[in-house]
């Protein structure tokens, strides 16, 4: 009886650390993302006025660099937001190759650990060209939360199963809110949830 409590404390332990570290890289993503925001207004500033844009840039102190294995999330997850911005604002009826080519880059660098099958990759790729193309309904602050979700759903072994199911959940909410068939959001939830069965 002892043991079974001390192991399950054990438990209880190990899943509390893993969900504070995917909690503080999400927060770091966050702090990174407002950072980024700021830096492409000083440069839309800049445009308009070279002589403040230089002061401003000279009294700005240079950043502390940056844990690897989190600047690569980072990036992972902004190049993964980028890509759904394009897919969202494409028109046509075909996808742009070179657009395709983008996202089945980022989605196979999105897992740090157990990679997924390319199988996969490229399953959820195409789902989600269909599920998000034209659907300008979804925000910009959406498409990084889906960009965040679909990153850590690629690294599940840091996940419990209520995380990665709180996840899916929201995924597929993000989608049909934003102008996406249940249907779509469907496919598109079911390819991460393979996703995540293979990142454990």
């Amino acid at each position: 009886m002892k043991t079974s409590i001390t192991f399950a404390c054990a438990l209880f332990t190990a899943g509390t650390v893993l969900a504070q570290n995917y909690y503080m890289a999400e927060q770091q993503a966050k702090r990174v993302s407002g950072k980024n925001d700021a830096e492409q207004q000083r440069i839309a500033n800049a445009a308009s006025d070279p002589a403040s844009a230089a002061a401003a840039h000279a009294a700005a102190a240079p950043a502390a660099p940056m844990d690897p294995a989190l600047q690569a999330t980072l990036n992972n997850i902004a190049g993964l937001q980028s890509d759904f911005a394009t897919m969202i604002n494409a028109t046509g009826d075909k996808p742009d190759p070179a657009q395709k080519i983008s996202s089945l880059n980022n989605l196979s660098q999105a897992g740090q650990g157990t990679k997924a099958s390319s199988t996969s990759v490229k399953k959820l790729a195409d789902d989600l060209l269909t599920a998000v193309a034209g659907k300008k309904q979804i925000a910009a602050a959406q498409q990084t939360r889906l960009a965040r979700e679909v990153h850590a759903l690629f690294n599940s072994s840091h996940l419990t199963a209520a995380q990665q199911q709180s996840l899916l959940a929201d995924a597929q909410k993000i989608l049909t809110e934003g102008g996406a068939s249940l249907d779509n959001a469907v496919d598109v939830v079911t390819d991460l949830k393979a996703v995540a069965d293979e990142t454990k």
